[in-house]
Protein backbone atom coordinates (compact mmCIF):
# COMPACT_ATOMS: atom_id res chain seq x y z
CA UNK A 1 0.00 0.00 0.00
CA UNK A 2 1.27 3.47 -0.93
CA UNK A 3 2.58 5.58 1.93
CA UNK A 4 0.61 8.77 2.55
CA UNK A 5 2.70 11.88 3.19
CA UNK A 6 0.54 14.58 4.73
CA UNK A 7 1.50 18.26 4.23
CA UNK A 8 -1.82 20.01 4.86
CA UNK A 9 -1.82 20.73 8.59
CA UNK A 10 -3.35 24.18 8.10
CA UNK A 11 -6.46 22.38 6.85
CA UNK A 12 -6.63 19.91 9.73
CA UNK A 13 -4.49 17.68 11.94
CA UNK A 14 -4.87 14.16 13.24
CA UNK A 15 -6.02 13.77 16.84
CA UNK A 16 -3.07 13.21 19.18
CA UNK A 17 -3.06 9.81 20.87
CA UNK A 18 -3.14 11.27 24.39
CA UNK A 19 -6.04 13.52 23.39
CA UNK A 20 -8.00 10.55 22.03
CA UNK A 21 -7.40 8.56 25.23
CA UNK A 22 -8.83 11.39 27.32
CA UNK A 23 -11.88 11.75 25.08
CA UNK A 24 -12.93 8.10 24.74
CA UNK A 25 -14.31 7.64 28.27
CA UNK A 26 -16.63 10.62 27.78
CA UNK A 27 -18.35 8.87 24.88
CA UNK A 28 -19.21 5.73 26.87
CA UNK A 29 -18.66 5.88 30.64
CA UNK A 30 -18.94 9.55 31.56
CA UNK A 31 -21.64 10.36 29.01
CA UNK A 32 -23.87 12.51 31.25
CA UNK A 33 -25.39 15.79 30.12
CA UNK A 34 -23.49 18.73 31.60
CA UNK A 35 -26.77 20.46 32.48
CA UNK A 36 -28.17 17.54 34.52
CA UNK A 37 -28.25 17.82 38.33
CA UNK A 38 -27.34 14.18 39.11
CA UNK A 39 -23.77 13.06 39.74
CA UNK A 40 -23.06 11.89 36.18
CA UNK A 41 -23.88 15.38 34.94
CA UNK A 42 -22.09 17.16 37.77
CA UNK A 43 -18.91 15.22 37.04
CA UNK A 44 -18.92 16.46 33.47
CA UNK A 45 -19.59 19.98 34.65
CA UNK A 46 -16.29 19.90 36.52
CA UNK A 47 -14.57 18.32 33.52
CA UNK A 48 -15.71 21.14 31.24
CA UNK A 49 -14.57 23.77 33.69
CA UNK A 50 -11.16 22.08 33.88
CA UNK A 51 -10.87 22.34 30.08
CA UNK A 52 -12.00 25.96 30.22
CA UNK A 53 -9.15 26.64 32.65
CA UNK A 54 -6.61 24.91 30.37
CA UNK A 55 -7.67 26.98 27.35
CA UNK A 56 -7.63 30.21 29.35
CA UNK A 57 -4.19 29.53 30.83
CA UNK A 58 -2.30 29.40 27.53
CA UNK A 59 -3.58 32.82 26.39
CA UNK A 60 -3.37 34.43 29.86
CA UNK A 61 -7.13 34.77 30.26
CA UNK A 62 -9.61 33.96 33.01
CA UNK A 63 -11.59 30.75 32.63
CA UNK A 64 -14.84 32.75 32.88
CA UNK A 65 -13.85 34.49 29.64
CA UNK A 66 -13.84 31.26 27.58
CA UNK A 67 -16.92 30.12 25.65
CA UNK A 68 -16.91 26.76 23.88
CA UNK A 69 -18.29 26.61 20.35
CA UNK A 70 -18.54 24.09 17.51
CA UNK A 71 -15.57 25.38 15.45
CA UNK A 72 -13.46 28.39 14.56
CA UNK A 73 -16.02 29.63 12.05
CA UNK A 74 -18.73 29.69 14.71
CA UNK A 75 -16.39 31.52 17.06
CA UNK A 76 -15.75 34.17 14.38
CA UNK A 77 -19.48 34.53 13.71
CA UNK A 78 -20.31 34.82 17.40
CA UNK A 79 -17.58 37.40 17.99
CA UNK A 80 -18.31 39.65 15.02
CA UNK A 81 -22.09 39.46 14.92
CA UNK A 82 -22.36 39.32 18.70
CA UNK A 83 -20.41 42.56 19.11
CA UNK A 84 -22.19 44.23 16.19
CA UNK A 85 -25.68 43.48 17.50
CA UNK A 86 -24.83 44.43 21.08
CA UNK A 87 -23.31 47.76 20.04
CA UNK A 88 -25.50 48.86 17.13
CA UNK A 89 -26.72 51.84 19.16
CA UNK A 90 -23.11 53.02 19.63
CA UNK A 91 -22.01 52.65 16.02
CA UNK A 92 -22.24 50.57 12.87
CA UNK A 93 -18.67 50.54 11.51
CA UNK A 94 -16.36 47.51 11.49
CA UNK A 95 -12.80 47.29 10.16
CA UNK A 96 -11.29 44.09 8.79
CA UNK A 97 -8.89 43.08 5.98
CA UNK A 98 -9.14 41.70 2.47
CA UNK A 99 -7.29 38.50 3.43
CA UNK A 100 -9.46 37.23 6.27
CA UNK A 101 -10.92 33.73 6.44
CA UNK A 102 -14.36 33.54 4.85
CA UNK A 103 -15.93 33.05 8.29
CA UNK A 104 -14.98 36.68 8.93
CA UNK A 105 -15.55 38.03 5.41
CA UNK A 106 -18.97 36.42 5.04
CA UNK A 107 -20.03 37.53 8.52
CA UNK A 108 -19.13 41.08 7.54
CA UNK A 109 -21.01 40.70 4.25
CA UNK A 110 -24.11 39.61 6.17
CA UNK A 111 -23.80 42.63 8.47
CA UNK A 112 -23.42 44.95 5.46
CA UNK A 113 -26.81 43.76 4.22
CA UNK A 114 -28.21 44.75 7.62
CA UNK A 115 -26.90 48.31 7.40
CA UNK A 116 -23.44 48.01 8.96
CA UNK A 117 -20.49 49.70 7.25
CA UNK A 118 -17.38 47.60 6.65
CA UNK A 119 -13.88 48.81 5.80
CA UNK A 120 -11.68 46.17 4.15
CA UNK A 121 -8.04 47.11 4.62
CA UNK A 122 -5.50 46.48 1.88
CA UNK A 123 -2.35 44.47 2.49
CA UNK A 124 1.09 44.80 0.90
CA UNK A 125 2.85 42.20 -1.26
CA UNK A 126 3.85 40.24 1.87
CA UNK A 127 0.33 40.27 3.31
CA UNK A 128 0.81 42.88 6.05
CA UNK A 129 -1.68 45.63 6.82
CA UNK A 130 -0.58 49.27 7.07
CA UNK A 131 -1.02 50.42 10.68
CA UNK A 132 -1.43 54.05 9.61
CA UNK A 133 -4.23 53.05 7.22
CA UNK A 134 -5.88 51.12 10.05
CA UNK A 135 -5.80 54.07 12.43
CA UNK A 136 -6.99 56.49 9.76
CA UNK A 137 -9.95 54.20 9.04
CA UNK A 138 -11.33 54.51 12.57
CA UNK A 139 -14.32 56.82 12.91
CA UNK A 140 -16.65 57.81 15.73
CA UNK A 141 -18.93 54.96 14.60
CA UNK A 142 -16.26 52.23 14.68
CA UNK A 143 -17.19 49.49 17.15
CA UNK A 144 -14.92 46.59 16.14
CA UNK A 145 -11.62 45.78 14.48
CA UNK A 146 -11.32 42.15 13.33
CA UNK A 147 -7.91 41.16 11.96
CA UNK A 148 -6.57 37.62 11.82
CA UNK A 149 -3.49 36.77 13.85
CA UNK A 150 -1.82 34.73 11.10
CA UNK A 151 -3.02 34.05 7.58
CA UNK A 152 -4.10 30.51 6.77
CA UNK A 153 -2.81 30.61 3.18
CA UNK A 154 0.47 32.56 3.18
CA UNK A 155 1.31 32.35 6.89
CA UNK A 156 1.84 36.09 7.41
CA UNK A 157 1.75 37.07 11.11
CA UNK A 158 0.20 40.49 11.63
CA UNK A 159 1.57 43.03 14.17
CA UNK A 160 -1.13 42.08 16.64
CA UNK A 161 0.27 43.92 19.65
CA UNK A 162 0.41 47.18 17.65
CA UNK A 163 -3.12 46.64 16.38
CA UNK A 164 -4.28 46.08 19.95
CA UNK A 165 -2.68 49.35 21.05
CA UNK A 166 -4.48 51.27 18.31
CA UNK A 167 -7.81 49.68 19.18
CA UNK A 168 -7.39 50.43 22.88
CA UNK A 169 -6.31 54.02 22.17
CA UNK A 170 -9.55 54.64 20.24
CA UNK A 171 -11.76 52.61 22.60
CA UNK A 172 -12.65 50.10 19.87
CA UNK A 173 -13.03 46.36 20.48
CA UNK A 174 -10.37 44.16 18.87
CA UNK A 175 -11.13 40.62 17.70
CA UNK A 176 -8.54 38.30 16.17
CA UNK A 177 -9.08 35.03 14.35
CA UNK A 178 -6.24 33.01 15.91
CA UNK A 179 -7.27 29.66 14.42
CA UNK A 180 -3.89 29.21 12.69
CA UNK A 181 -1.88 30.89 15.45
CA UNK A 182 -2.77 28.67 18.40
CA UNK A 183 0.05 26.18 18.94
CA UNK A 184 2.43 28.10 16.65
CA UNK A 185 2.65 31.42 18.51
CA UNK A 186 2.68 32.33 22.20
CA UNK A 187 -0.34 34.54 22.82
CA UNK A 188 -1.00 36.86 25.75
CA UNK A 189 -4.39 38.56 25.40
CA UNK A 190 -3.55 41.03 28.18
CA UNK A 191 -0.21 42.16 26.79
CA UNK A 192 -1.57 42.27 23.23
CA UNK A 193 -4.81 44.11 24.14
CA UNK A 194 -6.95 41.45 22.48
CA UNK A 195 -10.63 41.68 23.44
CA UNK A 196 -11.95 38.65 21.56
CA UNK A 197 -10.09 35.65 20.11
CA UNK A 198 -11.25 32.64 18.07
CA UNK A 199 -9.68 29.16 17.96
CA UNK A 200 -10.44 25.66 16.66
CA UNK A 201 -9.23 22.39 18.20
CA UNK A 202 -8.61 20.43 15.00
CA UNK A 203 -5.81 22.81 13.97
CA UNK A 204 -3.62 21.73 16.91
CA UNK A 205 -4.16 17.95 17.12
CA UNK A 206 -7.54 18.12 18.81
CA UNK A 207 -10.90 16.87 17.51
CA UNK A 208 -13.07 18.45 14.85
CA UNK A 209 -16.39 19.90 15.96
CA UNK A 210 -15.17 22.03 18.84
CA UNK A 211 -13.73 25.53 19.12
CA UNK A 212 -13.52 28.32 21.64
CA UNK A 213 -14.06 32.05 21.85
CA UNK A 214 -12.32 34.30 24.35
CA UNK A 215 -14.23 37.44 25.29
CA UNK A 216 -12.70 39.88 27.76
CA UNK A 217 -14.69 40.27 30.98
CA UNK A 218 -17.12 43.18 30.90
CA UNK A 219 -17.68 43.10 27.14
CA UNK A 220 -21.30 42.57 26.18
CA UNK A 221 -22.10 40.52 23.09
CA UNK A 222 -25.34 39.01 21.85
CA UNK A 223 -25.98 35.34 21.28
CA UNK A 224 -26.69 34.46 17.66
CA UNK A 225 -28.23 31.03 18.22
CA UNK A 226 -31.57 30.45 19.91
CA UNK A 227 -32.13 27.57 22.31
CA UNK A 228 -31.15 26.81 25.88
CA UNK A 229 -28.96 28.71 28.31
CA UNK A 230 -25.69 26.84 27.86
CA UNK A 231 -22.30 28.59 27.87
CA UNK A 232 -23.46 31.35 30.17
CA UNK A 233 -26.48 31.96 27.95
CA UNK A 234 -24.29 32.82 24.95
CA UNK A 235 -24.21 29.58 22.97
CA UNK A 236 -27.28 27.33 22.96
CA UNK A 237 -26.87 23.59 22.50
CA UNK A 238 -25.96 20.51 24.54
CA UNK A 239 -22.29 20.69 25.48
CA UNK A 240 -19.94 18.50 23.44
CA UNK A 241 -18.22 17.03 26.49
CA UNK A 242 -15.77 14.70 24.64
CA UNK A 243 -14.84 17.51 22.27
CA UNK A 244 -14.34 20.00 25.08
CA UNK A 245 -12.15 17.48 26.90
CA UNK A 246 -10.23 17.13 23.63
CA UNK A 247 -9.60 20.83 23.10
CA UNK A 248 -8.42 21.22 26.68
CA UNK A 249 -5.97 18.33 26.45
CA UNK A 250 -4.76 19.29 22.96
CA UNK A 251 -3.98 22.91 23.84
CA UNK A 252 -2.23 21.79 27.02
CA UNK A 253 -0.02 19.35 25.08
CA UNK A 254 0.85 21.64 22.18
CA UNK A 255 2.13 24.36 24.50
CA UNK A 256 3.92 21.90 26.78
CA UNK A 257 6.27 21.09 23.89
CA UNK A 258 5.97 24.47 22.17
CA UNK A 259 9.65 25.32 21.54
CA UNK A 260 10.71 21.89 20.29
CA UNK A 261 7.63 21.50 18.09
CA UNK A 262 7.90 24.87 16.39
CA UNK A 263 11.67 24.64 15.90
CA UNK A 264 11.05 21.39 14.03
CA UNK A 265 8.44 23.05 11.80
CA UNK A 266 10.71 26.02 11.04
CA UNK A 267 13.59 23.72 10.11
CA UNK A 268 11.41 21.65 7.76
CA UNK A 269 9.92 24.78 6.18
CA UNK A 270 13.28 26.46 5.60
CA UNK A 271 14.79 23.25 4.22
CA UNK A 272 11.84 22.92 1.84
CA UNK A 273 12.24 26.51 0.66
CA UNK A 274 15.97 26.05 0.01
CA UNK A 275 15.48 22.78 -1.88
CA UNK A 276 12.71 24.11 -4.11
CA UNK A 277 14.64 27.31 -4.86
CA UNK A 278 17.75 25.36 -5.84
CA UNK A 279 15.97 22.77 -8.02
CA UNK A 280 13.00 24.53 -9.69
CA UNK A 281 13.12 27.75 -11.70
CA UNK A 282 10.44 30.42 -12.06
CA UNK A 283 8.89 30.20 -8.62
CA UNK A 284 7.67 32.80 -6.16
CA UNK A 285 7.49 32.41 -2.38
CA UNK A 286 4.26 34.03 -1.18
CA UNK A 287 4.15 35.87 2.13
CA UNK A 288 7.02 37.14 4.25
CA UNK A 289 10.08 34.89 4.38
CA UNK A 290 10.65 35.32 8.12
CA UNK A 291 7.59 36.71 9.87
CA UNK A 292 5.32 33.79 9.02
CA UNK A 293 3.91 30.70 10.68
CA UNK A 294 6.72 28.19 11.30
CA UNK A 295 5.10 25.38 9.33
CA UNK A 296 3.70 27.39 6.40
CA UNK A 297 5.20 27.39 2.90
CA UNK A 298 3.25 28.86 -0.01
CA UNK A 299 4.99 28.84 -3.40
CA UNK A 300 3.70 29.76 -6.85
CA UNK A 301 5.03 27.76 -9.80
CA UNK A 302 4.93 29.78 -13.02
CA UNK A 303 3.28 28.00 -15.92
CA UNK A 304 1.63 25.36 -13.73
CA UNK A 305 -2.04 24.81 -12.89
CA UNK A 306 -2.36 24.34 -9.14
CA UNK A 307 -5.27 21.91 -9.34
CA UNK A 308 -3.41 19.70 -11.81
CA UNK A 309 -0.36 19.83 -9.59
CA UNK A 310 -2.41 18.63 -6.61
CA UNK A 311 -3.81 15.70 -8.59
CA UNK A 312 -0.34 14.55 -9.64
CA UNK A 313 0.90 14.88 -6.06
CA UNK A 314 -2.09 12.92 -4.80
CA UNK A 315 -1.19 10.10 -7.18
CA UNK A 316 2.13 9.90 -5.34
CA UNK A 317 0.42 9.85 -1.93
CA UNK A 318 1.17 13.50 -1.16
CA UNK A 319 -1.51 15.64 0.50
CA UNK A 320 -1.13 19.40 0.05
CA UNK A 321 -3.36 22.34 -0.86
CA UNK A 322 -3.80 25.07 -3.43
CA UNK A 323 -5.09 27.39 -0.69
CA UNK A 324 -7.68 27.34 2.08
CA UNK A 325 -9.50 24.02 2.49
CA UNK A 326 -12.70 26.03 2.95
CA UNK A 327 -12.56 27.29 -0.65
CA UNK A 328 -11.70 24.01 -2.38
CA UNK A 329 -13.82 23.63 -5.50
CA UNK A 330 -13.98 27.34 -6.24
CA UNK A 331 -12.94 28.28 -9.78
CA UNK A 332 -11.82 31.74 -8.66
CA UNK A 333 -8.20 32.45 -7.68
CA UNK A 334 -7.46 32.78 -3.97
CA UNK A 335 -8.67 36.12 -2.60
CA UNK A 336 -5.54 36.20 -0.44
CA UNK A 337 -3.16 35.82 -3.40
CA UNK A 338 -5.13 38.40 -5.40
CA UNK A 339 -4.92 40.82 -2.45
CA UNK A 340 -1.11 40.56 -2.31
CA UNK A 341 -0.93 41.43 -6.01
CA UNK A 342 -0.38 38.11 -7.77
CA UNK A 343 -1.56 37.83 -11.36
CA UNK A 344 -3.85 34.99 -12.38
CA UNK A 345 -0.99 32.78 -13.55
CA UNK A 346 0.94 32.93 -10.29
CA UNK A 347 -2.21 32.78 -8.15
CA UNK A 348 -3.42 29.76 -10.12
CA UNK A 349 -0.08 28.00 -9.75
CA UNK A 350 0.19 28.29 -5.97
CA UNK A 351 0.86 25.32 -3.72
CA UNK A 352 0.42 25.56 0.05
CA UNK A 353 2.46 23.09 2.08
CA UNK A 354 1.99 23.10 5.86
CA UNK A 355 4.18 20.90 8.03
CA UNK A 356 3.25 19.00 11.17
CA UNK A 357 4.55 16.84 13.95
CA UNK A 358 4.84 13.62 11.92
CA UNK A 359 6.75 15.09 8.97
CA UNK A 360 10.44 14.31 8.45
CA UNK A 361 13.31 15.59 6.31
CA UNK A 362 12.95 12.44 4.21
CA UNK A 363 9.31 13.36 3.58
CA UNK A 364 10.42 16.79 2.36
CA UNK A 365 12.99 15.23 0.02
CA UNK A 366 10.28 13.01 -1.47
CA UNK A 367 7.98 16.01 -1.88
CA UNK A 368 10.66 18.12 -3.59
CA UNK A 369 11.74 15.30 -5.91
CA UNK A 370 8.10 14.80 -6.84
CA UNK A 371 7.63 18.51 -7.50
CA UNK A 372 10.71 18.63 -9.75
CA UNK A 373 9.28 15.80 -11.86
CA UNK A 374 5.67 17.01 -11.94
CA UNK A 375 6.37 20.70 -12.54
CA UNK A 376 8.65 19.83 -15.49
CA UNK A 377 5.95 17.59 -16.95
CA UNK A 378 3.17 20.17 -16.54
CA UNK A 379 5.25 22.95 -18.04
CA UNK A 380 6.07 20.82 -21.08
CA UNK A 381 2.39 20.05 -21.57
CA UNK A 382 1.17 23.60 -21.13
Amino acid sequence: MQKIRYFDHAATTSVAEDVLKEMIKYFKLNFGNYSSIYSLGRHNRKTIEDSRTKVAKVINANSKEIYFTGCGSESDNLAIKGIAYANKNKGNHIITTKIEHHAVLNSCETLEKQGFKITYLNVNEKGFINLEELENSITNNTILISIMFANNEIGTIQPIKDIGKIAKKHNVYFHTDAVQAIGNIKIDVQEMNIDLLSMSAHKFYGPKGVGALYVRSGIEFERIQDGGHQEKNKRAGTENVPGIVGIGKAIELIYKNFEEYNEKLRNLRDYYFSQVESKIKDIKINGDRQNRLPGNANISFKGVDGEELLLYLDAKGICASAGSACTTGSSSPSHVLVAIGLDNELAGGALRVTFGIENTKEDVDFLVDSLVEIVEKLRKNS
